[in-house]
């Protein structure tokens, strides 16, 4: 036998409610009114009429209940209000006998509030009946009984529960609080909050205390039996955070972050995870994604090389999202593209146009044959060969592909008519110290030039280290702690500008938008980060112990520190208060085309020391790292990061 919809029996149960109020207002109690039993059948007729007939067309059977927010009943309470209104304007026209309109008020009202109790005591029934207590029974006997619900099987033992203190009795806390409680297959469980806010100390949210947090909670916590703490706090500055973060670790619990999506354009889900890579620079990422950009891209065909990359994958990630017209995906390794491709068709369900060749950027029959086939608009270069001491021992490979690539891709940009050529750049360009940086200074002195003789608009976007791209130090770090020791630290007192991925790719394709032709965007990353740090807080929050710290010796190419990208008395602003323009003099075609035969016949004589030497002479701002060290502990710099330090 098929179960009864539980949307009609609530309506039943409505309906039995909305007797009981008419039998007692219009039958037992009369007051000085007095109507006769056609009067009160007239009379409950046009109330009924009334009521459900709102309710129907206000869709109030329709909601589910069990999850109703506040939205829910106020629209019952709106519904209810318009029914009120027909009633009483159908009473006083309609030829009947009439009741006053403090008795029609009082029906109403009365149906109402019974509407709502018995919503309110369903939808807490159905959220605190999973306990094991005999209240949790009992009220799981009343879903039974009266909603015929089964409260699912899928549910984990109370005592079997971690339990977790929420840190932040906001919004956010009580957002997951909530998800908790509902969630009967919950791993936690919420035993207490800890806030900051005195106002909130004594009182409780859904039951849960809130303490407050002063020097006495770790004895609070600790009689609570609490095991996990989880931040859940929006807004908070990164001090703030590191401030927490080492409080309640030095404690010994264990912390967990409860997402929240910052950037709602990357799709993710709330959940409780571990601390990841982003919450080591503890600082807020930075959030640049904007109505104007999304519209730049969309309908476009887009051409990504080095699609298959750390970068480039976030960025055909990011641009699917903008509703293009078309995405090709190219790059020498196949792997990486398949995969992204592949991320993409599940995620779009196949309705996101996308391609993918397997070529590289220095073929230059193959890159013809791409342009030819799929004519893109735009051309985002993400294709590099960007491993610093790699690219020490294979120079020739690094200007091949970094810098003819570019120049492939230049030319052909301005063959097949793309609008728009954006670079992927380093802040390792900056006064170079290594082949990697110097070729890609010299990458962004071909974007330059050709902005000043091409019909297509060019643009180059400079930006730091990657937290978590491939060959970066995060996952070496990874490795090194899973597998027991040593962390291998070139230097103790290297420091490094750090980004997020989503945040490189939202500044390449901010800036590429914006641009209007030869611009090198740099961006406002903040204050550096000490990798004796970074490492030493990776070990923190793995758990683990007796991991060593030991120093191998700058590798070759390496500096101490990089610099600042930004110093804003020598770049000018952009309508994006972290997107600055470097002031940069583009070279002319002709200077190009020398430097370009320069490093092209050092290429032919197939030795490394040539090609480096071509580098320098090419790229003037080339340098020796032990020029940059030498004089690394009275930089700039090095003295932000000390003061940060002392801080």
């Amino acid at each position: 036998m098929r179960k009864f919809n539980i949307r009609w029996q609530l309506l039943l149960y409505d309906i039995i409610i909305f007797l009981f109020v008419d039998i007692l207002l219009l039958f037992l109690y009369q007051n000085n009114e007095t109507l006769s039993l056609a009067g009160i059948v007239v009379q409950t007729a046009l109330s009924f009429f009334c009521i459900f007939t709102a309710r129907i067309i206000g869709k109030i059977y329709k909601q589910i209940w069990r999850y109703g927010g506040i939205q829910c009943y106020i629209r019952l309470l709106l519904v209810d209000g318009c029914a009120f209104i027909a009633n009483l304007i159908l009473e006083k026209s309609l030829p009947i006998e009439h009741i006053s309109f403090v008795r029609l008020l009082s029906i109403a009202t009365m149906n109402l509030l019974g509407a709502l109790a018995i919503r309110m005591v369903y939808r807490y029934a159905y959220k605190c009946g999973t306990s094991s207590t005999a209240y949790g029974r009992f009220l799981n006997t009343l879903l039974k009984i009266f909603a015929g619900s089964k409260i699912d099987g899928n549910t984990v033992d109370e005592r079997q529960k971690i339990k977790i203190a929420i840190i932040g009795a906001g919004r956010l806390g009580v957002s997951l609080a909530e998800e908790l409680l509902v969630n009967r297959s919950a791993a936690y469980t919420p035993i207490c909050f800890v806030d900051a806010n005195k106002n909130k100390t004594g009182r409780s949210i859904h039951g849960i205390p809130v303490l407050i947090e002063d020097e006495n909670i770790f004895e609070h916590l600790k009689e609570k039996n609490i095991q996990e703490v989880v931040f859940a706090i929006q807004e908070l500055n990164g001090n703030c955070k590191k401030g927490l973060y080492e409080r309640y670790f030095n404690a010994g619990y264990k912390i967990k972050v409860y997402d929240y999506p910052l950037m709602q354009f990357s799709g993710g889900k709330r959940h409780v995870r571990d601390f990841d890579i982003e919450e080591l620079l503890f600082r807020k990422p930075i959030v640049m994604h904007d109505e104007n950009t999304s519209a730049y891209y969309k309908d476009k065909v887009i051409l990504i090389t080095g699609g298959g990359g750390s970068i480039g994958s976030e960025l055909c990630r990011q641009i699917a999202k903008m509703q293009p017209k078309q995405i090709i995906i190219l790059d020498i390794y196949e792997n990486g593209a398949y995969d992204v491709q592949q991320e993409l068709n599940i995620l779009y369900r196949k309705t996101l146009d996308i391609k993918v060749e397997i070529a590289s950027i220095n073929n230059q029959r193959a890159m013809e044959r791409v342009f030819k086939l799929y004519r893109p608009q735009i051309v985002i270069n993400a294709a590099a060969h960007k491993h610093v001491p790699l690219m020490e021992n294979n120079c020739i490979e690094a200007v091949e592909n970094n810098v003819f690539g570019t120049v492939i891709l230049v030319e052909l940009c301005e063959k097949f008519g793309a609008e728009r050529f954006m670079m992927v750049s380093t802040d390792k360009a900056v006064n170079p110290t290594n082949v990697m940086g110097a070729t890609k200074r010299m990458c962004e002195m071909i974007v330059q030039s050709a902005s000043t003789y091409g019909k297509v608009k060019y643009s180059a976007t400079r930006f730091g280290n990657v937290l978590g791209s491939a060959g970066s130090v995060i996952p070496l770090f990874k490795k090194q702690i899973a597998n027991g020791g040593p962390i291998t630290l070139t230097d103790k007192r290297i420091i490094r500008y750090f980004m997020t991925i989503p945040e490189a790719t939202q500044l390449v394709l901010q800036s590429g938008a914006m641009a209007n032709n030869g611009e090198l965007f740099v961006l406002d990353m903040g204050r550096p980060v000490k990798i004796l740090d970074l490492a030493q807080s990776m070990i923190r929050l793995s758990g683990a112990s007796g991991i060593d710290i030991i120093e191998t010796g700058l590798r070759p190419g390496e500096k101490l520190y990089e610099e600042l990208l930004v110093k804003t008395e020598e770049l000018d602003k952009t309508d994006n208060s972290l997107i600055f323009i470097e002031r940069d003099m583009p070279c002319s075609k002709r200077e190009i085309d020398e430097k370009l035969e320069l490093l092209h016949s050092a290429c032919m004589t197939e030795d490394d020391e040539a090609v480096r030497s071509a580098l320098h002479k090419a790229v003037p701002t080339y340098k020796t790292p032990e020029e940059v060290n030498a004089v690394a502990e009275a930089s700039e710099e090095m003295k932000n990061i000390r003061e940060f330090a002392m801080a």
